[in-house]
């Protein structure tokens, strides 16, 4: 009897099938992961009707996106889900363009850093990596999984196959250490 396949390999081969243009692939796809997109969509809208429309669209950039895939270096989970928000968030400015009137245009603020910023940023980015480098690789994947894939805990766990409560306390004490070393 042959194991089941991790979720994520699952989901990589419907990407991939969905790139052929395989309609029950993308049906699967959808199926499997519209929640979790759908609650990306509603945490950046809000609004939950607007959160709906934009999961549509987000699943045709996915069926017209779903080649680009395999040269990404996310995961698939990640790979849709920054689909998801990425729609989101230009749905927003969208709005922002429709709303704001051209008189108004002066007293918009450009929300990009600055040279400076952006320098910090990635100095602070390169220390969080070094940091998460010092865990045990295990308890850096879970980390990276809840805070940056947005992963649920019951998620982790059941991908590290151990118990919910198990996995809290790795997230726990992971963000102790991380804590310190940023600290250092």
């Amino acid at each position: 009897m042959t194991s089941p396949q991790p979720a994520s390999q699952d989901i990589t081969r419907l990407i991939v099938r969905v790139s052929m243009k395989d309609r029950a692939a993308f049906d699967l796809l959808y199926r499997r992961t519209s929640a979790k997109l759908f609650g990306v969509c509603l945490r950046v809208l809000v609004d939950r009707g607007e959160a709906e429309e934009a999961l549509q669209e987000v699943f045709v950039k996915i069926w017209t996106k779903a080649d680009r895939f395999a040269a990404s270096d996310l995961s698939p989970i990640s790979w849709l889900v920054a689909i998801a928000r990425n729609h989101s968030i230009d749905r927003i400015r969208a709005r922002r363009e429709k709303t704001a009137a051209m008189d108004d245009a002066v007293e918009v603020a450009d929300e990009t850093p600055g040279p400076e910023a952006q320098a910090i940023a990635g100095s602070e980015r390169e220390q969080i990596h070094a940091c998460l480098e010092e865990l045990e690789e295990d308890r850096a994947s879970a980390v990276r999984g809840a805070y940056l894939n947005g992963d649920s805990y019951a998620e982790l766990a059941e991908r590290f196959s151990v118990p919910l409560n198990t996995m809290r306390t790795w997230l726990r004490r992971s963000l102790m250490k991380l804590k310190e070393c940023l600290e250092r």
